[in-house]
């Protein structure tokens, strides 16, 4: 069964409680900074999580940054619960590694 899109007023109820997160071009999108030396702990910690959740971020690491976006290919590239549910976890996973969102 394809997972289904949110409509804008259950994303932008969802955005409430996702800090620093934003839709652009169609995805979910955050970017952390963190300490380099830390950077590689922290995207072992998401991929995990990404393949309990079998559902997976766009991630792109590049000085001390790591970014993600997503978006759920099963619902026509819409952004539904299961990429919200994954920023949720990888925004808790980054704050265990000592990321921190970085300035929009």
């Amino acid at each position: 069964m394809p997972a289904t899109p949110l409509t804008e007023s259950e994303l932008q109820d969802a955005l409430a409680g996702l800090p620093g997160w934003t839709v652009r071009e169609g995805e979910l999108t955050a970017v952390f900074k963190a300490d380099r030396a830390r950077v590689p702990a922290l995207y072992a910690a998401v991929a995990a999580a990404e393949d309990e959740a079998d559902h997976h971020a766009r991630v792109t690491v590049l000085y001390g940054t790591v970014g993600f976006a997503m978006n759920t290919h099963d619902a026509g590239g819409a952004i539904t619960a299961r990429d919200i549910a994954l920023a949720t976890r990888i925004t808790a996973l980054a704050d265990e590694h000592g990321a921190r969102l970085a300035p929009a």
